[in-house]
């Protein structure tokens, strides 16, 4: 078993000396020994700093009672009442006292004990920093990973069953990712599945983000310290109803760009990606001593398979970078045809179980493990249409039956979490025109957007509580939510007073669409909304020539005439005298994520359109794409109005969300609202529209504070005046999935 030494800092109260801590440990479940109640220990008057040296770092600041935990460690209040015990029962010291120490018997000053001790926490920091970049292998030999070179998988040479669930991390806020996963252990589960988003990681081209939200590796190494190992599926292709399957936007920036081939410019900005994720994950396979079991290749390809070069050249480039766990693909029963490649296990996909796909598997890899990779515990929700479900009697009935056919399985969801900021994707099979998704992500999974226990989670925990031979550990107690009282909005700052927040904006004789602006490093926008603006000189008939992507609001003279988007492509525009400016404020709605038009998935204006048959041209292009350093300058605008004077559409709004008590979730609702974009505290929360199915958005508590907290909202065309909150979330109304 793995030994942490901890290490505490602390300061008397009315005294100057400081007192040092150490503990050691053998296991997680004592790493939180300083988030008891610390009011229990008076004699402490500020909590300086906490380091827990082993596969995971935390640290500690606050006066007693009011700690706060950052990094990703669990525990238990044990710790300090077991040093106290030993520190009576030994002559060893556990708990140094620097005002009565000496260090090889010489008396040090006040001032050498300060320097010694800031050079102590200076190291213990290094030794920390270090650990997490090269994780200590575990103590248990290891000879043998996962294996499939029988029917059954192996695990040191063990027959071995996946009882696996997807949960990923960037839906779901850092501070409850440790909740999920427990949770997911104690109802059976023994394998975490999680994609990477290479849309978020590497936001523009050669900038990479794997911190806080994004800290890849801590959720590896929180799921190892859990006792749960890692299928990972780092793409670059991931679907998962993300925007553009999680590919970024500005590869689109090419205009001869073929994703998921061996197009140059494609493998090129791959390469790039891979070179910096895949050395983050290596040292955490289970031949290093992780978690990681197991590595799949691509995602889904034999739905797409426009190129036969593609998944050897995605597996190369896993080999060659280090990784020497198993390879997995994953696909339908249609795509198995064409989305293996040799050397990685082939997986299936599917929610209704057809026991001649199951056949179909067993003949194309016979005397080979089966599982099912994706089992889909719900589905997800387009807008416009309704929530759906899948039964709990069904989905158990299922999965019953999988086990029984000896197989291993994954669950998709076990928990989906939310589509947080402008990341859902959307829908473009089989219908005229792409659908895009909601912002909840919640798919009807085990357990709920919120983390809460479903039927699902308890029939299935019963279920798996037979393929194990001790019993589960006890769920953890549920999150609490609170229904707070509304939010009056207070001002309002009209989307033409906001441009003055957003960069410089672009002239351009013809419409450039979203990826190709220069903004952002000359990397283009990615989300959020575009506003192009020209000059006409009379009324008429306009066309966009099916250009616009997604939908438009059309003005004349900053006055709303109507909509433009799939469906509606012509509109009357008002006579009028002299120059007028039109308007169209473009929203990126959510770019297709599966299917064979991943090529067509550009944003904004995407070619010419037309007034009285004759282009338009000359034309002042904005971007919004309402990122944090947006709405931070928004908040210090000087153009704020008080709500006692009428609004004018689209706007911002803000109102305070007054939290007396520690936070907790809570959903927003916004009835007499239309459609908009909610932000609080500078985060993101997602779309809302009216049109349904989902009708609440979903606060995560760790995202509020104590006090004042900031709500902004982006409507674009009707406002009540009030935001409500709510206990429970509101999906809208159900259908059982087809």
């Amino acid at each position: 078993m793995d030994q942490y030494l901890c290490v505490a800092l602390f300061k008397r109260k009315g005294k100057l000396p400081l007192s040092l801590l150490f503990i050691l440990v053998n296991n997680q479940q004592t790493c939180k020994a300083l988030r008891f109640k610390t009011s229990r220990y008076k004699e402490y008057k500020r909590l300086v700093f906490y380091f827990y040296i082993g596969r995971c770092v935390i640290g500690v600041v606050g006066l007693p009672g009011s700690c706060v935990i950052e990094e990703d460690c669990t525990g238990a209040r044990s710790a300090l009442l077991t040093l106290r015990k030993r520190a009576q029962e030994t002559e060893v010291p556990l708990f140094w006292s620097m005002e009565k120490s000496s260090v090889l018997g010489v008396r040090l000053s006040l001032k050498q004990r300060y320097l010694l001790l800031l050079g102590f926490a200076a190291a213990v920091i290094i030794a920390s920093q270090f650990t997490r970049s090269h994780p200590p292998s575990a103590k248990m030999k290891r000879v043998e990973g996962l294996r499939a070179n029988s029917s059954q998988f192996t695990l040191e040479k063990n027959p071995f069953r996946i009882l696996g669930g997807s949960i990923h991390y960037f839906r779901v806020p850092r501070a409850y990712w440790e909740d999920r996963l427990l949770k997911m252990k104690a109802c059976g589960i023994n394998t975490l599945t999680t994609y990477v988003p290479w849309n978020l990681h590497e936001p523009e081209r050669g900038v990479f983000d794997f911190e806080d939200e994004l800290d890849l590796e801590a959720y590896i190494r929180l799921a190892g310290s859990l006792g749960l190992w890692v299928i990972l599926r780092p793409g670059p292709y991931i679907c998962a109803e993300w925007d553009l399957g999680g590919l970024p936007s500005w590869l689109l920036r090419d205009p001869n760009m073929k994703l998921r081939t061996t197009y140059a410019g494609f493998t090129e900005a791959v390469n790039s990606f891979f070179d910096k994720v895949i050395k983050k994950i290596t040292p955490y396979q289970y031949s290093q001593g992780g978690p990681i079991i197991a590595v799949q290749v691509e995602n889904e390809y034999g739905s797409y398979a426009k190129d036969d070069k593609y998944m050897p050249f995605i597996q190369e480039a896993l080999l060659s970078r280090g990784i020497t766990e198993l390879l997995l693909t994953s696909d339908n029963k249609d795509g198995l045809k064409l989305g293996g490649v040799k050397g990685a296990l082939e997986t299936i996909n599917f929610q209704k179980l057809d026991i001649n796909e199951i056949k179909y598997l067993d003949e194309i890899q016979p005397h080979k493990p089966k599982m099912v990779m994706e089992y889909w515990s719900g589905w997800f929700d387009l807008w416009g249409g309704l929530h759906h479900v899948f039964p709990a009697e069904d989905m158990t009935a299922v999965v019953t039956e999988i086990l029984k056919l000896d197989m291993s399985i994954n669950l998709y969801m076990f928990h989906g979490g939310t589509n947080f900021g402008f990341m859902s994707g959307a829908f473009a099979v089989g219908i005229p025109a792409p659908k895009p998704m909601v912002t909840s992500y919640d798919y009807d999974a085990p357990l709920s957007e919120a983390g809460d226990y479903t039927t699902k989670y308890h029939l299935l925990r019963n279920l798996f509580s037979s393929y194990h031979n001790e019993p589960l550990p006890k769920p953890p107690s549920s999150q609490q939510r609170r229904a707070y009282q509304f939010a009056v909005v207070q001002q309002h700052l009209s989307l033409w007073d906001s441009l003055h927040s957003t960069e410089k904006p672009f002239r351009s004789q013809r419409p450039v669409n979203m990826e190709n602006l220069p903004v952002n490093n000359n990397n283009g926008q990615s989300y959020g909304y575009t506003l192009y603006e020209t000059a006409i000189a009379s009324g008429g008939t306009l066309n966009s020539k099916n250009n616009i992507r997604d939908r438009a609001l059309v003005f004349v003279d900053k006055h709303l005439v109507g909509v433009l988007d799939y469906k509606v492509q012509e509109l009357v525009l008002p006579d009028g005298k002299g120059s007028r400016t039109l308007s169209l404020l473009v929203e990126n709605c959510g770019r297709v994520n599966y299917g064979t038009t991943l090529d067509e998935q550009r944003k904004g204006l995407v070619g010419d359109i037309e007034l009285n048959s004759h282009i338009l041209r000359d034309f002042v292009i904005h971007s919004l794409d309402m990122k944090a350093g947006f709405v931070n300058r928004l908040q210090g605008s000087s153009q704020w109005v008080s709500m006692q004077k009428q609004p004018s559409f689209p706007a911002f709004f803000r109102a305070k969300l007054y939290v007396n008590s520690s936070p907790k979730d809570t959903f927003i609702k916004l009835p007499g609202w239309t459609k908009g974009v909610v932000f609080v505290n500078g985060r993101n929360l997602g779309r809302y529209w009216s049109i349904g199915p989902q009708q609440t958005l979903y606060v995560p508590g760790p995202w509020l504070h104590r006090g004042d907290n900031q709500v902004t909202v982006f409507e674009e065309q009707e406002a009540d005046g009030k935001l409500y909150f709510s206990s429970n979330p509101d999906y809208g109304m159900a259908v059982d999935v087809e």
